[in-house]
């Protein structure tokens, strides 16, 4: 079998690495010319937008998949039409963006932060008196990492602080005073067969995941699994997802999902019968 995938970053190159051994090809479209995936397969030098070089791929490989949501859902529904891509372009559109992700959560009874769609100044002025602080603002997409994002404490955190996140839609979210923050990576194959590997503890400094810690018997593994699980089936996913959760008074409450691989469980390599 023939992989296309879209992004060529390390969770790409990670991909093939797990993939090769079980007899899989690679090929990567991506824009970087030293993308470091492309060692391990062909190597399609293009935008995501080169609608030429999408439909070369397409011809060239049994299905498609890409290695980070920052790839535009139009790019995957464009190259649906012509090939199996995995996760659909409706799991990407709704996984990049907080505010359909986070309404989706509570549409399936999953509890959430209170929040609220940002979209001027006085939306989030409106919203910080309604949902109270502390509070966080994040941009609705693209933000990673601690970027994009900005916790709010006291009222004059609050003034300019849409501007200084780029005037782009946003989400404020009352903050969590959580005990733990912990994940979930799940996998669901075209039959809707799905597995879950053990829930695990992430540290964070600055917004980075540092560590991550599986446990054999967490006693959030039921919970968690159920969560996910909604949201598999509601979406038809087909493929990896991560999804992080807050630990409050004993149960669990979204943070968000990952449509892909994810670092909190690169311990499969080693660590696992399979690799994620």
């Amino acid at each position: 079998m023939k992989i296309g995938v879209i992004g060529g970053g390390q969770l790409g190159r990670m991909l093939a690495l797990a993939g090769t051994p079980l007899g899989m090809n690679f090929a990567f479209l991506d824009p970087a010319a030293d993308a470091c995936a492309a060692s391990l397969g062909e190597h399609l030098l293009a935008g995501y937008a080169d609608q030429d070089a999408l439909r070369q791929l397409a011809n060239d490989v049994d299905l498609v998949t890409f290695e980070f949501e920052s790839v535009p859902a139009e790019t995957v529904a464009f190259l649906s039409q012509f090939v199996p891509v995995y996760p659909s372009a409706e799991g990407l559109r709704i996984a990049r963006d907080r505010l359909f992700e986070k309404s989706m959560f509570r549409d399936l009874g999953i509890p959430t932060p209170a929040f609220a769609d940002i979209l001027s100044q006085q939306d989030l002025e409106a919203a910080v008196a309604s949902i109270g602080l502390p509070a966080v603002l994040k941009t609705r997409t693209l933000g990673y990492d601690g970027k994009g994002q900005k916790v709010l404490r006291q009222p004059q955190d609050v003034a300019g602080t849409f501007a200084e996140l780029g005037s782009v839609p946003c989400l404020l979210e009352g903050f969590v005073p959580f005990t733990g923050e912990v994940s979930l990576v799940a996998v669901r194959a075209r039959d809707g067969e799905t597995r879950f590997y053990p829930l695990v503890h992430n540290t964070h400094v600055d917004g980075i995941l540092r560590l991550s810690v599986a446990s054999a018997a967490h006693p959030l593994q039921s919970l968690a699994e159920d969560y996910v699980g909604r949201v598999l089936k509601q979406l038809d996913y087909v493929g990896v997802m991560a999804f992080e959760f807050f630990e409050v008074d004993g149960g669990l409450k979204a943070n968000e999902i990952a449509p892909r691989v994810h670092n909190s469980g690169h311990w499969t390599i080693e660590g696992a019968e399979c690799s994620q």
